[in-house]
């Protein structure tokens, strides 16, 4: 049986004793004032009366971790959590396998063994390439569907992984709520860089034939949002702050090996989510980022639980073939953008294509509901979430947005 309880805060000190505070008489008003846990910013409602702050104790445990709260016998019932209350994660398995990909024909001639590698014509060499890499780990506690991440453009599965100022990653956090995470580097990225020949992406590289890697840190800070120019940042932004956290953010990018195919990365991906679904029994939340939300769309529906997509690259055609195989799977998405796209500075062109990257979301949300579909847009500016960038999931309130994921999924995935 589940009640709502208060508790007040005030000098520091939680208090418990209630009969007082809700005396007849007595007006309750909205607390106003921000609330933040460990420098964070907090989602926790709060109600102020006779100049105490009260809250509801299951808020504070959600946020805080430590406890459960329940009703039990007549008794309000507070159990504590040990493995929160020691930080302590305990991890079942985990592990790293290879998904899809193919082999390369033999080079021409007949492989030597007695001069192996130096024999530099490499007759009868094949290379196994263009696969995707998982890496995964399933929690002991495991109560939710597994989660499958896939990075976007200049990015590795250590984007989920960690924070540019070193606070546990996405990764982690959805493990501690009960959730297996397999987090991938897509084919020609990462750890799955064999492929059959170099990139020549034009955002990679010089040119066709240049070997040299493109610099680009400030430009990919700009078009992310997270400043004007490095390394200053937005007034409110939730970026990291400092030179090291900074640093610590330019060396997460890494270049693709080849050159972007999409069908490449979503035939590879369908093999991940087959291969999720057979180790766990389960479909797959799928989670996507940037470039990784257009290979998201290619995927085949039948291991898809569902789709979180944060700032994807688009969303598909209304009546397209992409719009149509997930309204008719039934799969229920939510796609989030940050702060700066309607605020951003006009002169910059990065600001438009945010804008026309999210009204092509919300249009495209209308009409998956309309035609039967389950679609949420949110615009964290409008829930209260203010100062974030394309990088969401790496800024210092990444925990309270990964709250919110969890509670759309458990009020939309079944």
């Amino acid at each position: 049986m589940k009640r709502n309880f208060v508790t007040g805060f005030i000098a520091g000190a939680v208090i418990f004793g209630m009969a007082g505070a809700l005396a007849a008489d007595l007006i309750a008003t909205p607390n106003e004032f921000p609330i933040t846990f460990d420098g964070n910013s907090a989602n926790i409602e709060g109600y102020n009366i006779e100049d105490y702050t009260y809250f509801k104790l299951r808020d504070i445990s959600d946020t805080v971790g430590g406890f459960d709260v329940d009703f039990k016998d007549d008794t309000i019932a507070l159990s504590s959590k040990a493995s929160n209350t020691s930080n302590t994660l305990s991890i079942a398995e985990e592990g790293m396998f290879s998904s899809g990909g193919t082999v390369t024909e033999p080079v021409e001639g007949e492989f030597d063994e007695t001069t192996n590698w130096l024999d530099g014509t490499r007759a009868g060499n094949t290379a196994h390439v263009d696969h995707a890499n998982v890496l995964y780990q399933i929690p002991e506690n495991e109560t939710g569907l597994p989660m499958v991440f896939l990075h976007g453009y200049g990015q590795s599965r250590m984007g989920w992984m960690t924070t540019p100022d070193g606070r546990e990653g996405w990764s982690t956090s959805f493990l501690r709520k009960g959730h297996s995470v397999f987090l991938v580097d897509q084919p020609r990225r990462g750890e799955a860089g064999a492929t059959t020949a170099m990139t020549n992406d034009n955002i990679d590289t010089w040119s066709a034939e240049s070997k040299e890697y493109m610099p680009g840190d400030q430009a990919w800070y700009t078009h992310f949002r997270i400043g004007r120019v490095a390394p200053e940042r937005y007034e409110g932004s939730q970026f990291p702050e400092g030179e090291e956290a900074q640093d610590q953010f330019f060396r997460q990018m890494t270049p693709n090996t080849g050159s972007f195919d999409q069908a490449v990365d979503a035939a590879a991906m369908d093999e991940v989510m087959k291969d999720v679904k057979e180790k766990t029994g389960k479909k797959s939340i799928y989670v996507t980022h940037s470039q990784g939300g257009r290979v998201g769309w290619d995927v085949d529906t039948e291991n898809v639980a569902a789709i979180v997509a944060i700032e994807p690259g688009g969303t598909p055609e209304i009546g397209s073939e992409q719009y149509k195989k997930f309204l008719d799977a039934k799969i229920p998405m939510v796609i989030y953008f940050g702060d700066y796209i309607d605020n951003g500075p006009e002169d910059i062109q990065s600001t438009g294509f945010w804008k026309g990257v999210r009204d092509g979301a919300v249009a495209f949300a209308e009409q998956y509901n309309a035609d039967g579909g389950n679609c949420t847009v949110i615009n964290l500016p409008d829930i209260g979430i203010t100062g974030n960038s394309h990088f969401m999931f790496q800024e210092m309130n990444s925990e309270e947005i990964a709250s919110h994921i969890e509670n759309w999924i458990k009020e939309n995935v079944k």
